[in-house]
């Protein structure tokens, strides 16, 4: 049986440990958090290297991207450097290649509409495919980053902004704490309204689903959201405020989605290389392997 583990830095409150087949494979999931405790965080990956097969990093990004760039986060580097032996991985590689092409067949297959939407994507940087393929697919979007990550109620409105914003801050801001830049903790699991404005303004919102229960407004009637990582938690906070339909790019399991970082350790493990060894195309062949299929819930009156 594989085994892979999610140390996160959210928290611990979302724990899981579960059994599943992928691919005619058995797998032991594993998600551990750390209440935003970094060191913590350090010392549990440092102990399970080499005794699973993949390991994810959950709460963090390690990688941001934009313009063709990569920005690295200090906290995420002191995470994965903590593992000699065992992949590490941050869900990039399903943000960048695989993200993509699950919006594209969503909206050939109707579950979807972009078109002439307004798309209120919470940070650009942390879903670079999500980035260029919502204005790709006609979408009219406002990139959130300045709004949610910075705390400046400016709106990005294309990705040549999105690409200078990122140019100057990002240096700076990947060698900050996480928890100053992003939901850890406890904070995952509260609300405190932020600009709601942009929020009531979308038709689609999309991105992290932490960012987005940390600001969202009381009222979402109507809307589309679009994330993952969905606990039953998230789905009825979504519900109760009006959410019309949930799409999450990573599949369903009993009505909850896996992190991005938990499926892309998946699909490290299944190939048997090292990440860095891993191009797009093998990422979409190991995800017609294990029959990975968006989950599409309809929220309204249920």
């Amino acid at each position: 049986m594989k085994h892979v583990i999610s140390v996160s830095l959210g928290s611990s409150q979302r724990n899981r440990s579960i059994q599943m087949d992928f691919a005619g494979e058995p797998f032991h999931l594993e998600r551990i958090g750390t209440d935003g405790n970094v060191q913590l965080a350090e010392d549990l990956i440092a102990e399970r290297d080499g005794r699973v097969d993949a390991i994810g990093l959950g709460g963090v990004d390690r990688y941001l991207y934009a313009g063709g760039r990569r920005y690295e986060l200090r906290d995420a580097a002191r995470m994965a450097s903590a593992a000699m032996h065992t992949p590490v991985v941050d869900g990039s590689g399903i943000k960048r290649f695989l993200e993509p092409v699950f919006l594209r067949r969503l909206v050939v297959e109707g579950a979807l509409v972009v078109a002439k939407k307004r798309v209120l994507l919470v940070s650009g940087v942390d879903r670079p495919g999500m980035a260029e393929t919502f204005p790709a697919l006609g979408g009219r979007v406002v990139y959130g980053d300045l709004i949610y990550a910075v705390g400046v109620p400016v709106a990005l409105t294309s990705l040549k902004q999105l690409t200078v914003v990122a140019a100057i801050f990002l240096p700076i801001l990947r060698r900050l704490p996480m928890s100053v830049l992003y939901p850890t903790g406890g904070r995952q699991d509260t609300t405190k309204t932020k600009y709601p404005r942009y929020f009531d303004e979308a038709d689609i919102i999309a991105g992290d689903v932490h960012f987005i229960r940390r600001y969202m407004p009381d009222d979402l009637t109507g809307k589309v959201v679009v994330t993952n990582t969905t606990r039953t938690g998230d789905v009825e906070a979504l519900r109760k405020r009006g959410v019309a339909k949930l799409i999450t790019m990573t599949p369903t399991i009993s009505g909850e989605s896996f992190g991005a970082n938990v499926m892309e350790a998946v699909l490290v493990a299944l190939s048997g290389k090292r990440p860095e060894d891993l191009a797009e195309a093998d990422y979409l062949e190991l995800a017609e392997r294990v029959s990975w299929k968006p989950g599409v819930t309809e929220l309204s009156g249920m």
